[in-house]
């Protein structure tokens, strides 16, 4: 399957820009998010907001953003089943086949000597782990990248051949699913810390 849709949402926004504009020269459209589309439309990248794609805003300071069917519909179909294709027909549904997510950058948070509950709480990413779970559950239709060191690699693989193995989604399925959940270990370790401090208190 060609990759002709991408959605870019980062943290880090190492190389994101170099992403970008290898994907635009390929004729891959771009969805994108917060800072990581200003960064892309600051570098001349053409990218679409999310909220052009679910007609809902931005909300409540970005905690809700890509939390919508056009979102994970367009990642979760899977693209040979004739009633998820028709689903995705009557709502107007457009395919991703390309998400590039890193999360809030928790530990790097809490790693701060004077942070607060309620800091290390803001820093606690949710749009974001739903997409690349998503992503990785679909990974026969769908590749998620959430190390930007792979992105030299996933430049690469789609100058040559503008898509990606099953064996490859598969692989970047699996480094997907180990970056959440050494997400939320460090989440819960962290939480029950405070638990922890609060029994003492």
């Amino acid at each position: 399957m060609k990759v002709k849709r991408a959605l870019l949402s980062v943290s880090d926004k190492t190389g994101i820009v170099k992403l970008g504009q290898a994907l635009t020269g390929l004729g891959i459209e771009i969805i994108s998010t917060g800072g990581t589309m200003r960064a892309l439309q600051d570098a001349g990248v053409p990218v679409m907001a999310v909220q052009d794609v679910t007609g809902f805003p931005e909300m409540m300071n970005g905690r809700v953003k890509t939390l919508h069917p056009k979102i994970h519909g367009a990642i979760l179909a899977i693209r040979d089943n004739p009633e998820h294709v028709q689903a995705m027909k009557e709502h107007d549904i457009t395919g991703i086949d390309l998400v590039v997510v890193n999360l809030y950058p928790f530990e790097q948070t809490i790693a701060k000597a004077d942070v607060t509950l309620a800091e290390a709480i803001e820093n606690i990413d949710i749009g974001g782990p739903c997409m690349v779970r998503a992503s990785a559950k679909n990974n026969k239709y769908v590749a998620v990248v959430t190390n930007p060191a792979k992105y030299d690699q996933i430049i690469s693989i789609l100058e040559k051949d503008g898509e990606f193995s099953d064996a490859y989604r598969l692989e970047l399925a699996c480094e997907a699913f180990t970056h959440t959940a050494q997400y939320d270990s460090a989440i819960s370790a962290y939480l029950r810390e405070e638990v922890t401090k609060g029994a003492k208190a």
